[in-house]
């Protein structure tokens, strides 16, 4: 028999801003009893994975504020726009973080950031035949922009010097789909 359903009997905002929602819910599981549960809600976001060619992807380096890093790389993601669809966003991404656009973009996956306490899902893609273009860049990203062997960049994720779950899923699921060499 599969897991029961547990019930919402309240919700409390307790914190919000343009890209995250924090509330508190009391929850009912299914053995009458009740619990606090927080939530963290942050709609949907995308990746790209940029080849630029069937070696090479473009990735990105930026200063990331909590965990107060700026050496790890990542393939270009983003926020989706709540009644944008999810190649739209993707590539909006692309052309503002690194400025190309993909002729060719391949939906790979979408997952779960955190299966728990956070409301949010990724939709990951891949990225070929790239043209140069340019958008302008977010207001809040600094970028550092690379052109990395994709082999390099699959070290690094096997060495977890890439450690965000979207670039990490991506570049695993392009290893595995597109017969990169071992």
């Amino acid at each position: 028999m599969p897991p029961q359903r547990w019930n919402t009997l309240s919700t409390r905002e307790i914190y919000k801003n343009k890209w995250m929602r924090l509330r508190e819910d009391i929850a009912e599981m299914p053995n009458g009893k009740t619990t606090i549960y927080g939530v963290c809600e942050f709609g949907e976001c995308v990746g790209v994975l940029p080849f630029v060619d069937n070696e090479h992807v473009v990735m990105v380096r930026q200063y990331r504020y909590v965990f107060g890093e700026n050496q790890r790389w990542e393939m270009p993601t983003g926020g989706k726009h709540r009644e944008e669809d999810a190649s739209v966003a993707a590539q909006r991404e692309l052309m503002e973080e690194v400025g190309y656009r993909a002729n060719q973009l391949v939906h790979i996956n979408s997952y779960y950031t955190s299966k728990s306490v956070c409301f949010e899902t990724a939709h990951l893609f891949i990225g070929r035949d790239l043209e140069k273009t340019f958008a302008p860049p977010d207001e809040t990203e600094f970028l550092e922009i690379g052109i990395l062997k994709f082999d390099d960049v699959l070290q690094m994720v096997l060495d977890s010097e890439i450690r965000d779950s979207m670039t990490v899923i991506a570049v695993l699921i392009a290893r595995q789909r597109l017969g990169t060499r071992d």
